[in-house]
């Protein structure tokens, strides 16, 4: 044998390819080592025997291209994948065949298709998609899921050209700086648009995120994202911040829409007057008809009200029983005559249920605005207004005055029975519980302040908190409740007995209030998830970096943290995810209406769907009738206070009753329970 023979056949006998030679009939007449171990067999017993026997499928005569095979194998795998080709040899009836084991390459690929497979399901499941963009010969590549989003079929050529004619055109020009400001300044970028499916014109949004891939010369050469659906929670997102600016029973705008228009009206010099109104004696309506025929009388004089105003003029409830109305370019007679046209509205509105019908007035301050006035001012002086007109005995319109200033002397004297209470033991708590609405369970109770200092009759929280707040009282006051509630808690050890207190506004821009509550608790030796603290909705978002802090550190130590009132304008839903809170109040606005079919039960679903999702714990408010507690816990609610599940009673009297009936918060049935909160 010639040497380049020699090497030849070295070759043969060395390569991963198998080949064999036969006759016509099948016959071997030789084989490489790589085709004997793929057979089986040693490589020099092979020659005589039939190929087709050791290896059924081969081609029986010369074909073009390979033939798929799966073979026997004593692999653990069972089997291999081959590819066999056969060629005739020269002008002789003798055929050769060439095998390759392309097992490996196969696994690879079946894994590398379940994968593909895997992602195009997740990214079906999750409504999004991915794409890439190769910039120099302008090819976008689109996930099949990305075309389902946006209603083309898999597969589908669509270059940037055509996907950006699917972009909403509002929302284009944007689209397109972030994509060339990407493009100049490489990295990672992020956008928001709307798209129209292109099969059926529906609008979705999209959340994307992409970067810029550049070359070793910084040159972008490829472009790749992901786009995300997210309409849905836009759209729940849009209507929370519809929301934050309007009154959920009336639609009106709330307060803090009305008094940015006012603030707005000041800025730009304009000049008009302000209109505070208040319903007289309107609590009468909701005691002696019912909460149902009152909130309907709300929303009548709300369309009524709204009609007698001109352009411009903007109503809103500001809560409770309480309208407000700015009106720019009036002076003061032209307000004050509106003020009446209002108010005699109001008056000729007969309120119906069943046979009886009687009528409402509305007391009406009116304050005047110009350049230079502040906002806070201008509501501050309508208030004073307002004041004087109910101290003259309601149904009438009064114009601010300054001596109206000195009728606040009076509430002066408020302030002076809170500093005595303070020194005196003037104060006392009321428990409110909180109840498993299924089990009846009482799973804690809400700490209330009342002022009992036996000087005359006691004005309400409602009226002596915001003075305390004004005059920075309410830090001291905020301090003393919690002191009691841990005097409490460490003369009642049982670890079912939990409280929750309710901290202010000022007392949250206090920075030693952290130190002094872990102060006390170490002290105490309470075990910090006996204490919860309830922050309002409005003070969290107004003092948000001081909850942000205060959240953070308490916390830590294993207190609970709860946003009351949530949802009252929905204003901290932006921010909810960066607060360190343990749980959600509803408030009560949304569980009023909650078993009247009402769209309160959406909404409350959209909290609670945000709540599951931060793992934040819910309680509805405001629970007054059996028929919500079902609607409630239809929806998922599973703890709810209100004067159904129990009204607040003195601080001692529960402990009392407690300690007489042995009454744990896991009460068999309930009804224990609830009587222990009244």
């Amino acid at each position: 044998m010639s040497d380049d023979g020699a090497a030849q056949f070295a070759v043969l006998r060395h390569t991963d390819v198998g080949f064999a030679v036969t006759d016509g009939a099948g016959r071997l007449l030789w084989v490489n080592a790589a085709l004997a171990t793929l057979l089986g067999i040693p490589e020099d017993g092979a020659e005589g025997r039939s190929l087709h026997a050791l290896m059924p499928g081969v081609p029986d005569c010369p074909k073009a291209g390979m033939v798929a095979l799966l073979a026997p194998s004593a692999r653990p795998q069972g089997h291999r994948w081959l590819e066999v080709s056969c060629t005739q040899l020269d002008d002789s009836e003798n055929l050769l065949y060439r095998a390759i084991d392309v097992t490996a390459w196969r696994s690879r690929e079946l894994e590398a298709t379940q994968q593909a497979q895997a992602l195009h399901r997740a990214q079906m499941l999750g409504r999004m998609g991915n794409w890439e963009w190769y910039l120099p010969d302008d090819r976008v590549v689109w996930s099949d899921a990305l075309l389902d989003l946006v209603g083309h079929p898999p597969g589908t050529e669509l270059d940037y050209a055509a996907y950006l004619s699917l972009i909403h055109e509002d929302d284009r020009p944007e689209f397109q700086r972030v994509v060339e400001r990407a493009l100049r300044t490489g990295g990672q970028f992020t956008y928001t648009h709307r798209i129209s499916r292109a099969d059926c014109g529906s609008e979705l949004v999209f959340e994307c995120f992409g970067e810029v891939v550049k070359d070793d010369a910084a040159r972008p050469v490829r472009m790749l994202g992901t786009a995300h659906d997210v309409t849905q929670s836009h759209r729940l997102h849009s209507e929370l911040l519809r929301l934050s600016e309007e009154d959920p029973l009336t639609g009106l705008p709330n307060r803090r829409a009305l008094t940015r228009e006012l603030e707005r009206q000041l800025a730009a010099g304009s000049s008009g007057a302000l209109l505070l109104l208040d319903l007289d004696n309107f609590k009468d309506v909701n005691d002696l008809r019912g909460h149902a025929v009152g909130d309907r009388v709300m929303r009548t004089l709300a369309a009524k009200l709204t009609g007698q105003l001109g352009p411009g003029q903007l109503l809103g409830r500001l809560g409770g029983d309480e309208f407000a109305v700015v009106l720019p370019d009036v002076d003061t007679a032209q307000a004050a005559a509106l003020a009446e046209k209002l108010a005699a509205g109001i008056s000729a509105l007969p309120v119906v249920t069943g046979a009886a019908a009687t009528r409402m007035t509305a007391s009406t301050g009116v304050a005047p605005f110009g350049d230079g006035a502040g906002w806070e001012d201008v509501l501050a002086n309508a208030d004073l207004a307002l004041y004087a007109s109910k101290a003259a005995g309601r149904n009438r319109v009064t114009v601010y005055e300054p001596g109206h200033y000195a009728d606040t002397v009076k509430r002066v004297s408020v302030l002076d029975r809170l500093r005595f209470a303070l020194d005196n033991d003037g104060f006392a708590l009321h428990a409110m519980p909180m109840v498993h609405l299924r089990t009846g369970r009482i799973l804690g109770y809400e700490l209330l302040l009342r002022l009992e200092d036996g000087d005359g009759p006691a004005p309400g929280p409602a009226e002596f908190l915001p003075e305390a707040e004004r005059s920075g009282l309410v830090l001291d006051i905020d301090r003393w409740v919690l002191d009691k509630a841990l005097d409490t808690l460490v003369k009642h050890p049982d670890s079912d007995l939990r409280f929750n207190v309710n901290v202010s506004g000022r007392t949250l821009e206090d920075a030693d209030f952290a130190k002094f509550v872990l102060d006390r608790l170490v002290a105490a030796g309470v075990t910090p998830g006996r204490l919860g603290l309830e922050i309002t909705e409005t003070a969290a978002m107004t003092n948000l970096d001081a909850v942000r802090d205060l959240a953070e550190q308490l916390r830590a130590t294993g207190c609970r943290i709860t946003l009351d009132d949530f949802g009252a304008g929905f204003g901290s839903f932006v921010h909810l995810k960066h607060l360190p809170i343990t749980g959600l109040k509803i408030d009560g606005e949304f569980v009023r209406g909650i078993d009247r079919g009402t769209s309160d039960a959406v909404l409350v679903s959209g909290i609670l769907e945000i709540a599951r999702g931060l793992g934040l714990s819910t309680v509805a408010e405001w629970v007054e009738r059996p028929s919500q507690v079902d609607a409630l816990a239809r929806l998922g609610v599973r703890v709810g206070q209100g004067f159904h599940l129990g009204q607040p009673t003195p601080l001692k009297d529960m402990l009392r009753h407690r300690r007489e009936h042995q009454i744990p918060t896991d009460a068999a049935h309930g009804l224990p329970s609830r009587r222990a909160g009244r």
